[in-house]
């Protein structure tokens, strides 16, 4: 089969940002970009699924922006780096909250670590490509079944800057090569499923979350020296990058790495 082709690709530009209607899940929804991702999608009018492993507070999350926005959010528990409970989780939303369907999944979670790469074990190896790498592959799995039994879909995976250069003066190995990782699998599931799912991905540089927050001041200096941009990006902004990813209005585009980082790539 082909790429999936919407019913009337001329219909008016904005409408085909609207997402209402659609059932999204987004992995890792209830800190950081999570919770701009989420916001986004809902207020583009889908019903949003959040899931969260540990944050306190995600359902109290999910039913302030569901009021914000007059449509459907609600939190659900899961770990992306067990696969079989995360694959429970997406089907019991698809058939419960998305009453028998889905139609858009953000692979979001992730976790970084600063370590030598002299100093890495097996255990934060592990942990650090259980959730980065296999949690975005266990992810797209899950949702992959449902979207080639009900004929189309749309993955979109957080990748970071990370995934094609080496940030400095952190040490962080393990995260960087997952993150490239995750931009090549999406390549690769964007081919292999192109008759039933669109895959692609977002690769942010440095944005205001509470990672970045907690970073000592000369180490936030020397990171704005080198952004060509000269500021640190608000994860608001990042949220109608997905929104288009996630609606009809880029429907030919799949495979795609969007980079958003202020130009801190391009010197």
């Amino acid at each position: 089969m082909p790429l999936y082709l919407p019913e009337n690709v001329n219909t008016p530009v904005l409408s085909q940002f609207s997402l209402s209607g659609k059932i999204a899940v987004v992995t890792g929804g209830a800190r950081g970009i999570g919770v701009e991702i989420v916001r986004g999608l809902a207020e583009a009018g889908a019903d949003v699924a959040l899931i969260y492993t540990s944050s306190k507070g995600a359902t109290d999350l999910a039913a302030q922006i569901a009021k914000e926005t007059a449509v459907r959010v609600q939190a659900f528990k899961s770990d992306v780096a067990n696969r079989s409970e995360i694959a429970d989780t997406i089907k019991h939303i698809a058939q419960n909250f998305g009453r028998g369907r889905l139609d858009i999944v953000v692979a979001n979670a992730g976790v970084c670590a600063d370590v030598p790469a002299l100093e890495y074990d097996e255990e934060s190896w592990q942990r650090n490509n259980a959730v980065n790498y296999d949690g975005v592959m266990w992810t797209a799995q899950a949702a992959g079944k449902i979207f080639k039994e009900q004929g189309k879909g749309n993955i979109i995976f957080t990748s970071s800057v990370s995934a094609s250069l080496v940030n400095l003066p952190q040490r962080q190995a393990a995260y960087n090569a997952s993150k490239a990782a995750v931009v090549h699998l999406a390549k690769c599931l964007a081919v292999e499923w192109v008759d039933f799912a669109r895959v692609n991905v977002i690769s942010p540089g440095f944005i205001m979350t509470e990672m970045l927050t907690e970073q000592p001041k000369e180490r936030m200096d020397e990171w704005l020296s080198m952004i060509p941009g000269r500021r640190i990006c608000h994860a608001a902004e990042l949220k109608s990058a997905y929104v288009f990813l996630a609606g009809d209005s880029c429907s030919y585009m799949t495979g795609a790495n969007i980079i958003i980082d202020g130009g801190y790539t391009l010197p």
